[in-house]
């Protein structure tokens, strides 16, 4: 038997290399011989860094920096010498990973961090930037990274803003101070795996902010906040980019990529399958199935994530994909909703939620173990070499 793992982390519980090692065990318990292959990936995400640099030849550069609340810390991305570019995942300045839970407040945060490590990264002679852009703790729309590069937000008295979520809807004007770093020979790309539209039901605040703090009355005014930056952008800059899928990503991250550096979107697990080269792989060898997973499949698996990403590989090269999480909220016939031969929930919920969360790598082996045990003999179209 052959065995392609492709996991995502499971948040809080286990990185994405933990997960592949217990899915090994799980297999190797029942297929002793199994020839197993395993692809550290990311969907533009936490992990982004982890992926890279696991099919790369990067160093890692540390900077001073701040976090999504404007305090002092370091924060690394990655360079790639040889080529001049860089990679930066969004989460080591602007995470949600950096605040305690009673510190999220979408309404003040900001991705000025990140900004200053891009404008890092420009002064290191980076001609390509790649932003990794999952795991945020902001909903500023990139004003903060558009800030640190140069742009002044102000209001309807010329007062220059803070660049945070709470003050979108103060913008009246958008101007470049001089002096602003010059990126015109720098190619960006936003690396995600959402398709969300910057604002409405489907936008950045109405799906993503209250898990970053906000309050249902602060999500409408961040979603207003959001409709009035893209208006501003309108008249000033003369762009509109609110609609493209994946304007939402990261608390409309993406949108101020595109609008103010003319960021390229790119798919993140796309991107990553193909510095691992799967798609060579999957040609070269054949495979009795594609193993994935990630802490919870729900509604927002299917809107381009990582098992999202999988699963089309799976189905281009008709290779049965197994999914297994923590948690699922897809219902029982939602494995064909997301095109998955099973879904494995590890859950144990007879016991507390921790429970799982601390044995998660057990459990995650003994799932898999259990499940090829069961079926051994029935699916699959290869025999055990």
């Amino acid at each position: 038997m052959r065995f392609l793992l492709i996991p995502d982390k499971f948040k809080g519980s286990l990185d994405a290399k933990e997960v592949i090692q217990a899915i090994s065990r799980g297999i190797l318990r029942i297929y002793p011989k199994a020839k197993i292959h395993s692809v550290l990936a990311s969907d533009g995400g936490d992990g982004f860094l982890n992926a890279v640099s696991g099919n790369l030849n990067v160093r890692e550069i540390a900077i001073d920096t701040v976090d999504p609340l404007q305090r002092k810390r370091q924060a690394v991305y990655l360079f790639d010498s040889a080529n001049n570019t860089a990679y930066i995942e969004l989460a080591k300045a602007s995470g949600l990973e950096l605040l305690t839970k009673d510190e999220r407040d979408v309404m003040r945060t900001s991705t000025y961090g990140t900004g200053l490590q891009i404008r890092h990264a420009i002064e290191q002679g980076a001609t390509e930037i790649y932003l990794g852009l999952g795991g945020s703790a902001t909903n500023d729309g990139g004003i903060g990274i558009a800030t640190a590069l140069g742009y002044r937000f102000l209001d309807a008295s010329g007062k220059e803003l803070k660049p945070m979520g709470g003050n979108l809807l103060k913008i009246a004007t958008i101007e470049k101070r001089s002096g602003a770093m010059d990126v015109s020979g720098v190619n960006f790309y936003a690396v995600n795996d959402v398709d969300n539209p910057l604002y409405g039901r489907q936008g950045a605040a109405y799906v993503y902010a209250q898990q970053k703090g906000a309050t249902d009355e602060s999500t409408r005014i961040l979603d207003e906040g959001l409709r009035n930056l893209a208006r501003v952008v309108a008249e000033v800059l003369n762009k509109e980019a609110a609609d493209l899928p994946g304007a939402g990503a990261a608390g409309g991250t993406a949108y101020g990529l595109n609008v103010f550096l003319d960021a390229k979107f790119i798919s993140g697990i796309d991107f990553l399958l193909e510095l691992a080269h799967v798609h060579q792989l999957l040609k070269a060898c054949p495979f009795d199935y594609i193993i994935t997973g990630e802490g919870k499949i729900d509604k927002q698996t299917l809107h381009g994530k990582l098992i999202q990403g999988v699963v089309d590989i799976g189905e281009q090269y008709k290779i049965p994909v197994i999914a297994v999480c923590g948690q699922s909220d897809i219902e029982a016939n939602g494995p064909k909703s997301i095109s998955v031969k099973r879904i494995l929930e590890i859950t144990d919920t007879s016991k507390p939620l921790q429970y799982s969360m601390d044995n998660a790598a057990q459990l995650v082996e003994d799932s898999i173990a259990t499940y090829f045990e069961n079926s051994k003999g029935q699916e699959g179209n290869q025999n055990d070499p």
